[in-house]
């Protein structure tokens, strides 16, 4: 499902990933653990196409998608990933259904249809009722709820989580912990999530560690 060859990458002299290969199957879920400065957060912003690698490649479904040209991997975007980040990214000035309808609309889903699938997304996850909340009239686990429902409403074929419980509580994280795996019963979605958190790493299906740039 998703095949890493040979990936590096630095910033002048600095050198963050050093010749990084690995491979994830379609619906694994995947947690990427090591200490600050490791390149985690680099590689998966790789990953998730927001930043390219210096050299080698990387496939989804057996696409490379810097292959494409801006539009076209924004829209491969779109359709195919989906991020969860630790700050929520939220947009203010939205509803709660609002926030998850915006990937959908994007896509160019109808209004009708992005609210249906939103509305359905919410109810999963417990926030029906809150749908018409602001997100900081919302707590941190229900803004972070709402933000995996905006991650999952396209059905991505992957999920990139950047330290996803890294500003909840104890109990909100392991509620987190907890969708991640019902949303993969669910949709067969595979998961790839960045984590300082060692019981939401150990509950994955597979740890990859990673020291220096390298992976362990």
């Amino acid at each position: 499902m998703l095949e890493v060859q040979n990936i590096s990458k630095s910033y002048g002299e600095l050198s963050i990933l050093k010749d990084i290969s690995f491979s994830i199957k379609e619906g694994e879920i995947v947690s990427i653990v090591g200490s600050s400065g490791a390149g985690k957060t680099t590689l998966l912003q790789i990953l998730g196409t927001l930043d390219r690698q210096d050299s080698g490649n990387f496939y989804i479904n057996g696409i490379d998608p810097f292959e494409y040209k801006q539009k076209e991997l924004a829209r491969f975007r779109n359709k195919n990933i989906g991020f969860v980040f630790q700050f929520h990214q939220l947009l203010p000035e939205f509803n709660a259904l609002e926030n998850i309808m915006i990937p959908s609309m994007i896509s160019g889903a109808s209004k009708t249809l992005a609210k249906e699938k939103a509305l359905h997304l919410l109810e999963s996850v417990g926030l029906g009722a809150r749908k018409n909340h602001q997100p900081g009239q919302l707590s941190g686990g229900e803004q972070q709820r709402i933000a995996v429902c905006r991650a999952l409403i396209n059905e991505p074929k992957i999920v990139f989580a950047d330290e996803p419980t890294g500003n909840l509580d104890t109990k909100n994280a392991e509620e987190l912990q907890e969708l991640f795996f019902k949303f993969r019963e669910e949709y067969q979605q595979t998961f790839v999530i960045v984590t300082h958190n060692q019981q939401l790493a150990e509950q994955a299906d597979r740890i990859i560690t990673m020291k220096d740039g390298f992976i362990l």
